[in-house]
């Protein structure tokens, strides 16, 4: 009886044929495989040894081919391009000698895959948890092609993408970038290709999830996809290794890596995925400061409200953000204040609002909004806790006084609340964030200011940067 070698001769440049490779050809009386492989064999054939081809997709003709040789008593090498285990005939030959019950050797001789050359191509994209998709269905049914890239999406893998695209085959790579996208990869998302690695007519490029254009994709080129931690330097492609190291290569801190992940599965668990973005920015905080799903039922934005306020704010022409109680002022970012020029304030601790509450038999939030419209009548106001301040403000526009950049509604409890709400939605010139109905908090108005000021981070889906 002989002896099988399954063999795995790289990715399709004699280079990358490994040593043991050589060695196993080259003492066997047979090599099996399609035929355009054998260049890349030829010259360490052993004098004798016959070439036999089975042609392209006789997968089950060459594994009983190689085992009819292998009873003759001959050593054969049957190859197969990358690694002999991955999608390779490895895996075939196993399954057939188990179904006739012989007792053939066989040995496997791993090679390098062609995810691994495209890897090593692009820089180090490969550097964590990593998974290989293929988007052939000649043997798999989509249905569950498709489970299999959610899962990836979701797991937050270093995707490698075989089989990406072929004549017949060329809408599932739309599909793969679609699924990414929804399940919340950022569409910053690094993408590495490489069409032939290893080959004369090697090609390799990059791009993100958002600029792939899959018609320059084609059956000969692998992708990989990184995951959240991937970025590009200049022409190489990193996924660091360590998640939590304390500064990344790419400059992030991690409590700005754990902020992205969170956004990320949040995203990721919305009943909708075609909010609008500014509103879809504002959802993503207020859910992650109240881990709170009901926000998605609850937070109403004015048509491009945040995209509207924040337009003012990167024209310079927002300077101060008002606040009903120093808890709302607090939970602002110090950073995002700093880095764009604006104020948080707050008026409540005014020495001049006892007088003005006890003066005009109102609460002391109301004299500060008072007072806050004096100084500075076209602010962004934020309230987080008191409704009266929130009424209080309504009645100030509707005189003419105030002409607010923009208003955060989220004061929280049970005595006039949803009443304040109500009473803000007629200011159509107005853009507006409310919290409806009774749940509000100075966390929620603090965290839906943020969402505004850093709303330049939302298309990469990346909220920390100025944590």
């Amino acid at each position: 009886m002989g002896k099988i070698i399954v063999a795995g001769i790289g990715p399709g440049s004699e280079q990358d044929i490994t040593p043991a490779v050589i060695d196993a050809v080259s003492r066997a009386d047979a090599v099996v495989g399609y035929k355009y492989y054998f260049r890349f064999i030829e010259k360490y054939l052993k004098p004798g040894a016959e070439c036999i081809d089975t042609g392209m997709r006789q997968e089950r003709d060459r594994a009983a081919q190689a085992m009819e040789l292998a009873r003759e008593g001959k050593t054969v090498c049957v190859i197969s391009s990358g690694d002999s285990g991955i999608y390779g005939m490895a895996p075939l030959l196993y399954q057939m000698r188990s179904e006739t019950s012989d007792n053939i050797d066989i040995e496997t001789l791993p090679g390098i895959s062609a995810f691994q050359k495209a890897a090593s191509l692009l820089g180090a994209p490969i550097g964590h948890d990593l998974c290989i998709i293929s988007l052939s269905d000649l043997m798999t049914p989509w249905s569950l092609i498709e489970k299999r890239i959610k899962a990836a999406a979701q797991a937050d893998f270093i995707t490698a993408v075989y089989n990406p695209k072929s004549q017949g085959r060329y809408w599932q790579l739309y599909r793969l970038v679609e699924i990414f996208l929804e399940e919340g990869r950022s569409p910053e998302t690094p993408v590495g290709c490489v069409r032939q690695a290893g080959r004369e007519d090697q090609k390799i490029w990059t791009a993100t999830l958002s600029t792939l254009n899959p018609e320059d994709v084609d059956m000969f080129t692998v992708l990989i996809i990184g995951n959240s931690q991937t970025y590009l330097e200049g022409s190489a492609m990193i996924t660091p290794r360590g998640y939590y190291s304390e500064e990344k290569a790419s400059g992030k801190k991690i409590g700005q890596d754990i902020m992205n992940e969170s956004f990320r599965t949040i995203a990721s668990e919305l009943m909708r995925k075609d909010y609008p973005p500014g509103h879809k920015w504002a959802l993503l905080h207020a859910i992650h400061t109240t881990a709170d799903f009901e926000m998605e039922k609850i937070l109403y934005t004015d048509d491009n409200a945040v995209e509207r306020i924040y337009e003012k704010v990167a024209n310079g022409d927002l300077k101060t953000i008002v606040t009903d109680v120093t808890m709302a002022a607090t939970g602002i970012r110090k950073g995002a204040l700093s880095r764009l020029g604006i104020e948080a304030k707050c008026y409540l601790m005014d020495p001049r609002v006892p007088e003005i509450a006890e003066k005009e038999n109102i609460t002391r939030t109301q004299a500060g909004i008072r007072l806050a419209v004096e100084e500075h009548p076209d602010a962004l106001f934020a309230f987080g806790n008191a409704p009266t301040a929130l009424i209080e403000l309504c009645s100030l526009i509707r005189q003419g006084k105030a002409c607010p950049a923009g208003i955060v509604a989220a004061p929280v409890g049970f005595v006039h609340v949803e009443e304040s709400k109500h009473r803000l939605l007629p200011f159509k010139d107005i853009p507006k964030i409310i919290v409806k109905g009774r749940k509000g908090g100075s966390n929620l108005a603090a965290t839906l200011c943020n969402a505004i000021l850093t709303f330049d981070d939302a298309l990469n889906l990346e909220p920390g940067r100025d944590l």
